[in-house]
């Protein structure tokens, strides 16, 4: 009964928020074709955030061929990539071949969202991509986000250990007019690993405030798991889906401080505004707005078990060259404690009080609050070459700027081309998760919470920054661009974790160099070398070092594509073909 009544409340909070979603844009400016943004009905699938279409599309906006993108509100739709290409047509005065091949493999990617006529159904099916990816480790990793950090980082909260690791796959979508649905499944297998010593169990029950954990083994995995599998309708521009889902709300590259896709994604109802909403009145001076919704249930838990999660993100673009963005998750309730009530939702919405206070009332925990900001900016006199931008969290503060000595921070720029060297991109990150507040101290502040004690975490992976709990670092990258799709990279990452959170302290040091090459326009080969070296007293006595090599061949069988276009203008009611 009280799983039903769950299951009802979700239906009922997520269902009103869609209502009001549409009724806002239900006026007749909204039917139809919007000029500017596209089409608001066309049902659509999220291009997977792994996906060459991103730092492509980041560098188009970079140096200001694409105008309409929010660059901290990810990821994004194939009808909504189409409307960013359809609207930015003028060609900045630094464009060159380059740019423009680049400019012309993005708009090939998506010609059917392109020229897809507003309102009118467009149906298809297709296994989009098969894929396997072999990563060898030589030597000790680091695969513990929540304290001791990770080798490797941003990838689904994919399983792995020391020697031979193994994931295949494939991804699927469909669409037909308003609706759309995509799975993405793979098998996953990694080694196991030995279960910790008692000191190292220990020390990690003292920063958690946690019982000491047995020394149970890691066992090794060999299953089969779904990432991102979904059905989504599209309603007046807004996209309401339900299913497991990846998100990465933040402008930077090595990490969003809020939500990532360092976890692996998670059950969740979502409503996403995937195409920008003009504001009216006085209002407009804020740009075009879009806004992310999401609420779910989180696993891998163990203080409480398996709480519930929700977030908002709202993003401005007052400007094509200034986006500024607000965002706000809760992790609460949970199995045995805070029961899942609208008291206990609206707590996470609207109570000053802490989490953890004296005389707490469990049944109105308002739960793990987090409060984001981030913002991009083109440099003026450097429009086409340099974007500065920053990403921020705080905890149980409304937001960063309200509260900026208690916020972590991840500051970057990116410099989208050098002079004389076209293809040549560098970006720099930093970020800090030990701000200057007497409460950041024994790893019990960012990502942590003293009623929730593994709070930001899903399947034991941080949902946010690689960094993890009291640490700072540092991430650079130089990518050659060969082509659209083709690239060669080089990159370095630093960390520090603070002593007073791992005893002894702890530094890791990466170099890594990894290509993406498109072979045949249906076939792509990653590889990635990757030498680490690091030091945890606390784990091993002397500096260990681990070097990491992955192979990925990816095939995209377009010839298995059913579609079906209808067109008033081009098409009969019957006609079909299949993509070549």
């Amino acid at each position: 009964m009280k799983t039903h009544r769950h299951k009802l409340l979700l239906a009922l909070i997520v269902g009103t928020c869609f209502a009001v979603s549409a009724q806002s844009n239900s006026g007749p400016a909204s039917k139809g074709k919007n000029p500017e943004y596209g089409y608001h009905d066309l049902g659509s699938t999220y291009v997977p955030l792994d996906s060459w279409v991103y730092p492509a599309l980041e560098r188009m906006a970079a140096k200001g061929f694409v105008r309409t993108a929010f660059l901290g509100l990810k990821p994004w739709t194939r009808a909504a990539i189409a409307q960013m290409l359809n609207a930015g047509t003028a060609m900045p005065t630094n464009a060159n071949a380059e740019d423009l091949t680049m400019m012309e493999a993005l708009r090939v990617e998506f010609t059917v969202e392109r020229n897809a006529d507003a309102g009118v159904p467009n149906a298809s099916i297709q296994l989009e991509s098969i894929y396997s990816r072999t990563t060898v480790i030589a030597g000790k990793p680091l695969a513990d986000s929540y304290h001791f950090g990770q080798t490797l980082i941003n990838d689904f909260g994919r399983p792995y250990q020391e020697g031979f690791n193994q994931i295949s796959g494939f991804s699927s979508r469909a669409e037909s007019g308003p609706f759309a649905f995509y799975v993405r499944g793979e098998y996953q297998h990694a080694p196991g690993a030995d279960a910790y010593p008692l000191d190292v169990r220990q020390a990690i029950a003292r920063a958690d405030g946690n019982p000491v954990q047995p020394a149970t083994p890691l066992a090794p995995v060999d299953a089969f798991r779904f990432l991102d599998a979904y059905a989504s309708t599209t309603l007046f521009g807004n996209d309401f889906s339900f299913g497991k889902q990846s998100l990465w709300w933040g402008p930077g590259t090595g990490g969003a401080m809020i939500m990532s896709d360092n976890a692996a994604p998670f059950y969740m109802a979502r409503l996403n505004r995937v195409l920008p909403l003009n504001l009216p009145g006085i209002l407009r001076y804020l740009g075009p707005l879009r806004y992310d919704a999401f609420f779910g249930r989180l696993e891998g838990h163990s203080f409480p078990p398996r709480p519930f999660m929700h977030g908002e993100k709202f993003s401005f673009k007052p400007t094509e060259n200034f986006e500024f963005g607000f965002s706000r998750t809760a992790v609460f309730a949970g199995q045995g404690l805070t029961p899942l009530t609208f008291d206990t939702l609206l707590h996470t919405y609207f109570s000053t009080t802490s989490g953890t206070g004296p005389g707490l009332n469990l049944r109105n925990n308002p739960g793990a609050r987090f409060g984001g900001f981030d913002f991009s900016y083109r440099i003026p006199g450097l429009r086409n070459w340099l974007t500065l931008y920053s990403d921020s969290v705080a905890h149980d503060d409304v937001s960063p700027i309200s509260a900026p000595r208690r916020a972590a921070i991840n500051p970057g720029l990116y410099l989208s081309h050098f002079p004389g060297l076209d293809k040549l991109d560098l970006r720099l990150e930093g970020v800090n998760t030990d701000p200057p507040t007497s409460r950041s101290n024994n790893g019990r502040f960012i990502y942590y919470e003293g009623f929730y004690r593994d709070a930001y975490t899903n399947d034991h992976n941080l949902m946010g920054s690689w960094i993890g709990r009291e640490g700072k670092g540092v991430q650079v990258w130089s990518t050659y661009w060969l082509s659209a799709m083709s690239t060669v990279q080089v990159n370095y990452r630093n960390a520090k974790v603070e002593d007073d959170f791992i005893p002894g302290g702890e530094t890791a040091n990466d170099f890594g160099l990894n290509a993406r090459l498109r072979i045949r326009p249906n076939l792509e080969l990653q590889g990635g070398l990757q030498y680490e070296e690091w030091k945890a007293p606390i784990l091993f006595p002397v500096r260990e070092s681990n070097v990491t090599a992955s192979f990925q061949l990816t095939f995209w069988p377009r010839q298995l594509t059913a579609r079906k276009v209808r067109s008033t203008a081009n098409a009969s009611a019957g006609e079909s073909s299949s993509r070549p």
